[in-house]
């Protein structure tokens, strides 16, 4: 072999060896900074105070974690998809598929059950046990929660819809409306301000212990533990083998953190996991 391509192959060979080291290093080998905090997004009430607990215990663990607080259903994802937080936990997985047709640069993954935060019916003209009348004015999320509170509507018998098991029915899905309810699509957080303006609305669990509302005893319509829509923890696609993951996990769905939130919020929020 001449000196000219004895020295030409040593330095494909060298290039090739830093390509192959590029790629196995953006994986880190799996190694990661257990230091180093991740940040979680939720949204202000039940999700941050549950993810506090969540928090004291993955630091026994061994995994460090900073709570982050939005106040829409909007820019969790957006701050996911960006990088700006490492996971999030406010919302069930037919919005975040949804968020992922709208969006689809956002590479996003559900990780995890969480907790069910009902949506349930309330009004400040009816109270508990009371019918809802023909021409109801009934206030519902503009966002794909909406499936949540059609599907209540429907368990109830109250309409009828293509497919009551079906988590990504929306308000064309209504097939009968006998009693004539009016329908009105609202901005989530606005939902409870505009109750004087509405026969009933359903409102997030969220939202309404927010406003002052009883998920527990206030609702004149309530969304059940079997609901559809349990909450999920989402990442970026990459992330889902991280091993800081399965600490997460375990340190949610503990029997400890199980705990807290049964005595923390007695018949206002599920688990959306078997605890046995």
């Amino acid at each position: 072999m001449n000196k000219f391509l004895k020295y030409a192959l040593v330095g494909v060979l060298t290039m090739f060896a830093i390509v192959a080291a590029g790629c196995g290093g953006s994986k880190d080998d799996g190694k990661v900074d257990m230091n180093k905090p991740v940040i979680v997004g939720v949204n202000p009430g039940p999700h941050a105070i549950i993810m506090d607990n969540v928090k004291k215990i993955a630091e026994k663990k061994g995994l460090k974690i900073e709570v982050k607080e939005f106040s829409d259903f909007v820019t969790p994802n957006s701050a996911l998809a960006s990088g700006e937080i490492w996971a999030n936990c406010f919302q069930h997985e037919p919005f975040l598929k949804a968020t992922m047709k709208k969006e689809p640069s956002f590479k996003l993954a559900k990780a995890f059950n969480t907790a069910l935060f009902p949506i349930n019916i309330y009004s400040k003209k009816l109270k508990p046990g009371d019918t809802i009348p023909d021409g109801a004015k009934i206030g519902i999320p503009n966002d794909p929660t909406n499936g949540g509170a059609i599907l209540l509507l429907a368990a109830n018998n109250l309409i009828k819809v293509k497919d009551p098991k079906d988590v990504t029915t929306s308000v064309k899905d209504i097939t009968e409306n006998p009693h004539h309810f009016e329908i009105v699509e609202l901005e989530a957080a606005a939902i409870p301000r505009s109750l004087d303006d509405l026969t009933c609305a359903a409102i997030n669990t969220t939202y309404a212990i927010s406003a002052g509302l009883d998920p527990a005893k206030d609702p004149i319509l309530r969304e059940t533990k079997d609901s559809l829509y349990v909450n999920i923890v989402a990442v970026q696609e990459k992330d889902l083998n991280d091993p800081r993951l399965k600490i997460f996990q375990e340190a949610y769905q503990s029997k400890e953190n199980a705990e807290f939130i049964e005595k923390k919020f007695p018949g206002s929020v599920y688990l959306g996991w078997d605890n046995k």
